[in-house]
């Protein structure tokens, strides 16, 4: 029998408990005296208020989470060098969580998927990656459980107002979603490029794991048109090609998808293998290396413990990220020749040589490399050995490593850094003279995080060619790619039909609309985002993606497929879908959007915006005029989806 809600997290919080206990003992070890525990500071910040005779105790939840959220007199917040501003907060998230847990209040599975992601998120901030992946299992199974309940209501014909046109068709008629997103066989998770799944356990969705069906669905931005050229060209024994490249992009801004591309490139396959899009592209290039055996690495620094050593299959334990590269280039035999350097700790130095030397020619990625490095100690304490080595030795094999991927040839080396979103990106081998890297609070974690940055950043960037992510309307293409099925001729003749008649329409009106609507240039956007609206992909690319946990790209798909796929079983009679068009009132995009926004924005959605009784409707059934086409449900849906994220911004809501 499956697992209540409530029981699942209740598992989860056990296990978080069991991991916290010694990460915290770690960051407050130097804060209290030798043989004391960490609980006497709670035990004096009460004392201050008067609150005596209370218990307290390592393993509980609640202490666990109070030393961590709470200021702790003088001392301020102990874990700020630690943890970020955001996963300090997702620990606050936690405490009332773990009251209703032992209050035994009830879970709804929104409520249980939301905790479980919370818990996850904690766990792989303090590295504890087993027990992240095992809690993410569990919230997987439980959405795929919600999923199925949803899916077996039928749906209400008032759900979704029909906007039709007399002349145009139903979006659905013109373009057809994928599959999975039609029939809502999807998880979110699907949507989440991991290089860990598809690089080391080889477990990830077909899409993503099978170098063929991943270029078929992928879309060539021109920036990654340019990095699998020079991939291409240093791989093929180029010595003028790159030999470092910093895939330097915002949160979610595609740097995964990217490598990703490179490591299934470099799969064995030849050129003629791949969709027609990838032959084009390397038809004229030096592509030797395409069918040939290439050594590939993929370090992921939040899937690494540093604390846990690695036992490899074949007996080999590893203990750095030296090591752990060395090994996947070459097994037991590349590990031979950093094996003392990985046992101690140490730097490798011109060891990466020998190693690239040897098990050439090689592509190597490191994504994450800020989360694995904050984890390191300053010093060695025997009392808590770290086998991943010092802080400071990370930026010195930065160093070494990037070095030996200069100095021999057939050797590439692909590292990301985050970098902020107001940073400006531009490709280039002089892009080094920028401002140093800074980067979302939420994806770095606290000043350790932020000075792990600035020395990653300071190394990469010398020697390293800058890269840029795709560029807004090759990212509304990113999005349709992944969510429809390629348009026949007779389909491309309807879209740009459907942009011909919009943007007439916006010309004709051009006192209602913003400037610009009606120029070609919009109708080439149209086009371009068909069956979306751009004025939703923009709102969700430019507003929403300023909210700290939505990640761009993956958290448009994630949102999106969730709408294409309630429309689409509604039979939504639209032209385009818009942002009046978001089916608020169906749970599954409900629990997306409101997983952004503080919790009390689900009740008002369903009382005031899109609920059974909610006021838009009451409003419409009222007036018939605005009734027959739902004016009021589909203005107060728009006005949600554009003012919401600018709540927090200093010019807030909309002026059109």
């Amino acid at each position: 029998m499956a697992a209540s809600n409530i029981e699942a997290v209740r598992t989860a919080l056990q296990s978080l408990s069991e991991v916290l206990g010694p990460y915290i003992e770690q960051v407050a070890s130097r804060f209290v005296p030798d043989g004391e525990d960490w609980t006497i500071l709670l035990a004096a910040k009460d004392a201050e208020k008067g609150i005596q005779g209370k218990e307290y105790s390592r393993t509980d939840p609640q202490d666990q989470f109070r030393i961590i959220t709470e200021p702790i007199g003088a001392l301020g917040y102990i874990f700020n060098d630690h943890l970020s501003r955001g996963e300090q907060g997702f620990v606050g998230e936690l405490r009332s969580v773990r009251n209703d847990v032992a209050h035994f209040k009830s879970f709804s599975p929104d409520d249980a998927v939301r905790a479980l992601d919370t818990i996850e998120r904690v766990m792989r901030a303090i590295g504890a990656v087993r027990e992240a992946d095992a809690v993410r299992t569990s919230r997987l199974d439980l959405l795929r459980g919600s999923f199925e309940q949803q899916t077996r209501k039928a749906v209400r014909s008032a759900a979704l107002p029909g906007t039709p046109d007399s002349e145009l068709p139903s979006w659905r008629e013109v373009l057809q979603p994928h599959p999975d997103v039609a029939s809502g066989r999807y998880n979110n998770a699907e949507f989440a490029a991991d290089l860990y799944s598809v690089a080391v356990q080889q477990n990830a969705a077909k899409e993503y794991q099978d170098p063929v069906e991943f270029f078929r669905r992928t879309y060539l931005t021109d920036g990654l048109k340019e990095l699998l050229r020079r991939a291409t060209d240093r791989i093929s024994g180029s010595e003028s090609a790159n030999p470092v490249i910093n895939l330097q992009t915002t949160f979610g801004g595609g740097k995964t998808h990217s490598m990703l591309a490179l490591w299934h490139l470099f799969s064995g396959r030849s050129l003629h293998e791949f969709p027609q899009s990838v032959q084009d592209l390397l038809s004229g290039a030096p592509a030797v290396a395409l069918g040939k055996s290439v050594r590939k690495a993929a370090l992921v620094g939040n899937e690494i413990p540093p604390s846990t050593p690695s036992h490899k299959p074949d007996g080999t334990v590893v203990h750095t990220l030296w090591g752990e590269l060395a090994w996947q280039l070459g097994g037991t035999e590349g590990y031979a020749i950093v094996a003392d350097a990985d046992k101690t700790g140490t730097n490798p130095g011109n060891l990466m040589r020998e190693l690239f030397t040897k098990f050439g020619p090689a592509v190597v990625l490191i994504d994450e490399w800020v989360a694995y490095a904050r984890q390191l100690p300053d010093v060695p304490d025997p009392k808590r050995p770290v086998p991943g080595g010092l802080f400071e030795t990370q930026f010195t094999f930065a160093q070494s490593l990037t070095l030996a991927a200069e100095n021999v040839p057939g050797t590439l080396l692909l590292v990301s850094v985050p970098a902020s979103e107001g940073r400006q990106v531009t490709n280039g081998d002089d892009a080094g003279e920028r401002e140093p890297a800074q980067a979302s609070d939420l994806e770095v974690g606290g000043q350790r995080g932020r000075d792990a940055l600035h020395r990653l950043d300071y190394v990469i960037r010398r020697v390293a060619y800058q890269w840029s992510p795709a560029t807004r309307d090759e990212s509304y293409e990113i999005v349709r790619r992944r969510l429809f099925v390629e348009p026949d001729a007779k389909a491309i003749q309807t879209i740009a039909t459907a942009a011909r008649r919009f943007t007439e329409y916006y010309r004709h009106n051009q006192k209602e609309f913003p400037t610009g609507v009606g120029d070609s240039e919009y109708e080439s956007r149209i086009k371009a985002a068909y069956p979306i609206h751009p004025e939703l992909l923009d709102r969700l690319y430019s507003d929403w993606s300023t909210l700290e946990k939505f990640q761009r790209t993956r958290g448009v798909l994630r949102l999106m497929s969730h709408v294409v796929h309630q429309l689409y079983e509604r039979e939504d009679p639209s032209p385009l879908i818009m942002t009046g068009s978001i089916p608020l009132d169906a749970q599954p995009v409900r629990s997306e959007i409101v997983q952004y926004l503080d919790n009390a924005w689900d009740a008002i959605i369903q009382s005031e915006i899109d609920g059974d009784n909610s006021v838009a409707r009451t409003v419409d059934e009222e007036r018939p005029a605005l009734g027959d086409r739902s004016l009021a449900l589909r203005t107060a849906r728009a006005i949600f989806a554009e003012a919401t994220p600018t709540l927090e911004a200093a010019l807030k809501g909309k002026d059109r």
